[in-house]
């Protein structure tokens, strides 16, 4: 007998069968969502956790500190809102609570400071302690070697700039302390085609090897890539232009950028995992040691010019940039770029950012501990303000002097902050001159008066002199004033490009 099959069941089953598939393919979507969704949750947990961690060992770091001081209140910063009640001050007309800055050329027991060797002999290693005990923190007199080992070299290309590319690791001794490694990124980019040793600029802050022709493109980490719309080419393919390499140093894997860190990297690791005393090194001094390691390697590279390499960063790597150039007298020059309270800008000026701001739990790790004396409201030695500080940052510009010093700022138009205090910093400048003079070059070429003396007007420069200023048109970055800054360095230094 032969069966003939229902057309009507038929479509039934392939209904059922559809609604069946459909309800499992619904399932497993939701499934899938539902998974996703968790680990998002889990991965936005794990993040918020990690910053409370920090949050916690910074608050912690920094409250062990104000009990070793003494410290029971300290006053609040200014806010850079200026919407808030407590904004910052941008009035000119209370600007300086303190005029009278520390003198610059007077020894601590009043004798004026009258020839070059009274200077390197006596004042300069006064005002090196007054950094030292009361501002930076003192660098460890038993910080452990640094061996450093090329990782990888690449033949290839920077913009339309052929180069050498090598990938530095600079391995901290911890034998003394196997639990904390600090391991100093960096990488040397040089010409190709140089004919002899290059001079070199260290900028703080990431950046890649050169691009191999058919490799996939390498981040730059911020710091290269092609020119922005109608912009300069980046710093790098202009310095490879110019005839110079360049050294990207990594500040991060020195020292972390927080109160948290200070139990870690290369000051955790010369403490033993312990917290600070109140004159040991801050961030600000560990970057800067770990840019004078560096600069250990490259006198040891045959492509680099030793004698001619610079330092350079921008916002706190701008004043890390300054205090790199202030101690060590090994660098030949340095671009300080938008660098603000704590870097060129004079402490004692009522402007934007305060000491206030530097001693509260966001900053207070850049210093010494004793810095946050400073904007102590009530402790066993009462109060002390930034009039109190023995030293100011017209000093630490007089430390970079004989050598090439150049001060940049943008405009707050722009994204450079009046936060900055743009001329607060062009008052340190004017204040730092006396000693370019005296050790037989060239300042801004103003008066001494930095009380009267006004910043020239945007993309004026001053550039005859070792001691430079220009304050750019753009945002707060240097990038427009390299362009000024190579030939500058180039007429100082009598370099030319050898091809």
């Amino acid at each position: 007998m032969l069966a003939i099959a229902n057309p009507m069941a038929k479509h039934k089953e392939n209904s059922l069968m559809k609604i069946g598939l459909s309800k499992i393919l619904s399932g497993v979507v939701l499934f899938s969502l539902t998974v996703v969704a968790g680990m998002t949750s889990f991965a936005q947990q794990r993040g918020g956790q990690a910053v409370n961690e920090t949050q916690a060992a910074t608050a912690a770091d920094h409250q062990n500190m104000l009990k070793q001081l003494g410290i029971r209140k300290l006053r609040p910063g200014p806010s850079g809102n200026e919407q808030a009640p407590n904004h910052a001050n941008y009035d000119e007309a209370t600007a300086n609570p303190f005029p009278k800055l520390p003198e610059v050329l007077t020894l601590n027991n009043g004798t004026k400071v009258t020839t070059p060797a009274m200077w390197w002999n006596q004042r300069r290693p006064e005002i090196l302690e007054g950094f030292d005990r009361e501002v930076l923190g003192r660098v460890p007199k038993n910080v452990p070697g640094v061996t450093w080992t090329v990782t990888n070299t690449v033949d290839g290309m920077v913009g339309p700039y052929a180069a050498i590319g090598k990938q530095l690791v600079g391995h901290v001794d911890n034998s003394a302390y196997p639990s904390i490694n600090v391991d100093i990124q960096m990488t040397l980019v040089t010409p190709k085609d140089a004919k002899a040793p290059v001079p070199v600029m260290m900028m703080f802050g990431g950046g890649g090897l050169p691009q191999v022709p058919g490799a996939e493109p390498a981040g730059r980490g911020g710091r290269g890539g092609g020119p922005a719309a109608g912009g300069d080419p980046p710093a790098q393919q202009q310095l490879l232009a110019a005839g110079w390499g360049y050294a990207s140093i990594n500040p991060g894997s020195i020292q972390a950028d927080n109160g948290a860190g200070l139990t870690k990297g290369i000051i955790g690791l010369v403490n033993k995992g312990e917290f600070r005393k109140p004159d040991d090194w801050g961030s600000l001094r560990a970057w800067a040691w770990g840019a004078a390691r560096g600069l250990d390697y490259l006198e040891s590279d045959k492509a680099v010019d030793a004698k001619k390499v610079g330092i350079e960063g921008v916002s706190r790597y701008g004043k890390a940039a300054l205090v790199t150039m202030a101690y060590d007298t090994r660098f030949a020059l340095v671009l300080v770029g938008s660098s603000g309270e704590g870097g060129a800008k004079l402490h004692r000026r009522n402007w934007g950012e305060a000491v206030e701001n530097l001693t509260a739990q966001g900053e207070y790790h850049w210093m010494a501990g004793n810095f946050i004396k400073y904007g102590a409201e009530e402790s066993d030695f009462g109060s002390k303000n930034a009039g109190d500080i023995p030293v100011d940052s017209h000093q630490l510009i007089a430390l970079c002097a004989p050598r090439l010093t150049f001060i940049s700022y943008g405009v707050p138009e722009k994204g450079d902050a009046r936060w900055l205090d743009h001329q607060g910093s062009y008052m340190a400048a004017v204040a730092a001159g006396p000693v370019f003079r005296l050790l037989g070059k060239k300042d801004l070429g103003t008066s001494d008066d930095y009380t009267k003396e006004k910043m020239p007007a945007v993309n004026v420069s001053m550039l005859d002199g070792q001691l430079a200023w220009r304050q750019h048109d753009g945002g707060h970055t240097d990038g427009p004033n390299w362009k000024y800054f190579i030939p500058w360095a180039d007429k100082f230094l009598g370099h030319t490009a050898s091809r």
